[in-house]
């Protein structure tokens, strides 16, 4: 009877944590350039010395989907869109780098480049800083030009250029802050062949009709292991009324 339970009761443990991770892909369904997370099962077998025992089920690590999302046009200038694979780069607050798709950027009062979290947004020198402009223009390269406060039409500048990159997707893991990164710890270089779109942004990839879909096979699927717990409950009680009989 323990096994029955203990299958049982592996089941509904994993069922739990496919449930969250599909809760989490769905309240991030309107993140701009968020990437879901899929849970995949395995059997982990138990063999005893003269007798195959048991199976029970296991959910390894979290695999990110880097299938690309739509494009959004927005006509707002600091917004990008990456192209294809890349990644934009960003500083985080403990100074290290990560990766992120989410091009909604912005100037903070002191000129730095930032995304929406509030981290600083990383080109071929640093931290992107942007002086007073009239007029600023991101190109498919991410060069980010500008017209100068007070400056003529014709007087344009080159500030930086958005540090764009292209890790192996097969190294790269999200932290508990939402952000990529390498699971080595290197960092990638500038990759030339990212493509980034001014005035757009990426939406999530996350189908909620799927997602919905889902959380309803793993309700049910949850159910039907904690039913089978009880069952096994009220089958070892039986058991020892009929011990306690005889």
């Amino acid at each position: 009877m323990d096994r029955f339970l203990y299958l049982a009761m592996s089941g509904a443990k994993e069922t739990a944590y496919a449930q969250s991770i599909n809760n989490h892909n769905l309240a991030n369904a309107n993140t701009t350039g968020f990437r879901q997370a899929l849970a995949y099962a395995y059997t982990a077998p138990v063999r005893g010395p003269v007798y195959d025992s048991r199976d029970y089920v296991q959910v390894g690590n979290q695999v990110i989907d880097f299938c690309p999302g739509t494009l959004q046009a927005t006509g707002r200038d600091l917004d990008v869109a990456v192209q294809d694979e890349g990644f934009l780069v960003v500083q985080t607050e403990d100074g290290g780098e990560a990766y992120t798709r989410a091009g909604n950027l912005q100037v903070d009062a002191t000129g730095v480049l930032r995304d929406a979290r509030g981290l600083a947004v990383l080109g071929d020198g640093g931290p992107i800083t942007i002086p007073e402009y009239e007029s600023l223009n991101i190109g498919t390269d991410g060069t980010i030009t500008i017209r100068p406060a007070g400056a003529a039409p014709n007087a344009l500048a080159a500030v930086d250029r958005l540090r764009l990159v292209k890790p192996d997707t097969q190294n790269l893991l999200r932290g508990e802050d939402g952000l990529i990164r390498a699971q080595n710890g290197q960092v990638a270089v500038p990759d030339a062949s990212v493509r980034v779109v001014s005035g757009m942004l990426e939406t999530s990839n996350v189908n909620t009709v799927a997602s919905l879909t889902r959380m309803i096979e793993l309700s049910r699927a949850f159910e039907t292991h904690i039913k089978m717990m009880e069952t096994a409950s009220s089958n070892e009680k039986n058991h020892n009324r009929l011990l306690a009989v005889s």
